[in-house]
C-alpha cells in the first residue's frame, strides 16, 4: 500500500516531463530573446562592441529626432486601418456568397484559401511587383479602355495601394472563418424576420451581423496584429528601400534597415517594443468598443 502510494505521489510529474522539450524551447527560442530585446533596447549596440546603456535615448530619439520613424508609423497605420476593413469586408461579402448553398463548395473554398497561404511568400510579392508595374497586366488591361497609368508601384501616390490590394486578395483565412459562423446561424431567424416584413439588407443589419460578431472581432483581432507586423510585400516591392518617397516605408520594413543594414541594434530593439505597445494598445480598444457592438448568445 505504501508503494503504491508513494507512485501516486509522484505522478503529478509526468504531464510536466512530456511538456520539458516545449519548456525549454520557450525558455530558449522566446523568452531568453525577449528580454534580451528589452535589455539592448536601452543600450546603443552595433554587433560589434559591447552594449551601452544609454537608457531612454533609443526611445527619445524616436519621436523626436527622426521624421522617417514618423514617416514609417504614418504609412504602417494607414495599412492597417484601410487594408484590414477592407479584406474583412470582402471576406465576409464571399461568405455570404459561398453560403447559398452552390455546388462544389468545397472546391470554391478551397480555390479561395490558396491566397491566405501563399500570399504573404516572396514570390507572390515579385509577381505583385511585376503586375502592377509600368508595363504589368493591370496597366495593360487599363491601357485597353483607354487609363494611362504610371508603374503602380514606382509612384509615390500609388505604391501603398498596390500593397493594400496585396493584403485584401489574402482573403482566404477570414473567408473560411466567417462561412463557418454563417453555418451555425439558425435559417428559423431568418424565416421569422421575413415574417416580420424584413428584407435580405435588414436580415444581413439585424440577424446576420449581430449573432456573426465575435467573429468578426476574432478576425479583426488576427488581421489587425498580422498587419502590423506586414513586411515581405513592402520590402519585395520597394528592393528594400521603402520607396518610392518612403511611401511604402513599413514599421517592420524601417526597423530591419535599422537593426540589419545599420547595425544600430538597439535602436532597432527599442523600435520593436514599441511596435508591441502599439499592437497592445490597438487589440486592447477593440475589445473596448466590443462591447457596444458584439454580441454573444447569452
Amino acid at each position: 500500500m505504501s508503494t503504491l502510494l508513494n507512485r501516486k505521489r509522484w505522478l503529478w510529474i509526468i504531464p510536466y516531463l512530456f511538456l520539458t522539450p516545449w519548456l525549454i524551447g520557450l525558455l530558449l527560442f522566446s523568452t531568453i530573446p525577449i528580454l534580451s530585446s528589452l535589455y539592448l533596447s536601452f543600450t546603443n549596440y552595433n554587433f560589434v562592441n559591447s552594449p551601452n546603456w544609454i537608457g531612454l535615448k533609443n526611445y527619445v530619439a524616436m519621436f523626436t529626432s527622426d521624421p522617417q520613424y514618423l514617416q514609417a508609423m504614418k504609412v504602417t497605420f494607414t495599412y492597417v486601418l484601410i487594408a484590414v476593413p477592407l479584406e474583412l469586408a470582402f471576406a465576409l461579402f464571399l461568405a455570404l456568397m459561398l453560403n447559398k448553398g452552390i455546388r462544389g463548395l468545397g472546391i470554391y473554398r478551397a480555390i479561395y484559401y490558396v491566397p491566405s497561404l501563399i500570399g504573404g511568400s516572396v514570390a507572390i510579392a515579385i509577381l505583385w511587383q511585376q503586375v502592377f508595374g509600368e508595363h504589368g497586366i493591370v496597366n495593360q488591361v487599363l491601357g485597353t479602355i483607354g487609363i494611362d497609368m504610371p508603374s503602380w508601384v514606382g509612384t509615390p501616390d500609388y505604391a501603398i495601394w498596390s500593397i493594400i490590394l496585396l493584403k485584401v486578395w489574402q482573403f482566404g483565412s477570414p473567408m473560411v472563418i466567417f462561412l463557418a459562423g454563417l453555418k451555425q446561424i439558425p435559417q428559423d431567424y431568418y424565416e421569422a424576420s421575413s415574417l416580420d416584413g424584413a428584407g435580405r439588407w435588414k436580415q444581413f443589419l439585424h440577424v446576420t451581423l449581430p449573432i456573426l460578431s465575435p467573429i468578426v472581432l476574432f478576425n479583426a483581432i488576427m488581421q489587425i496584429i498580422s498587419s502590423f507586423q506586414a513586411f515581405t510585400p513592402a520590402y519585395i516591392i520597394s528592393n528594400g528601400t521603402g520607396g518610392p518617397v518612403n511611401s511604402t516605408l513599413f514599421y517592420t520594413l524601417y526597423l530591419y534597415q535599422n537593426g540589419f543594414g545599420n547595425f544600430q541594434m538597439g535602436y532597432a530593439s527599442a523600435m520593436a517594443w514599441v511596435l508591441l505597445i502599439v499592437i497592445a494598445c490597438f487589440t486592447g480598444l477593440v475589445f473596448l468598443t466590443s462591447k457596444k457592438w458584439v454580441h454573444y448568445g447569452d
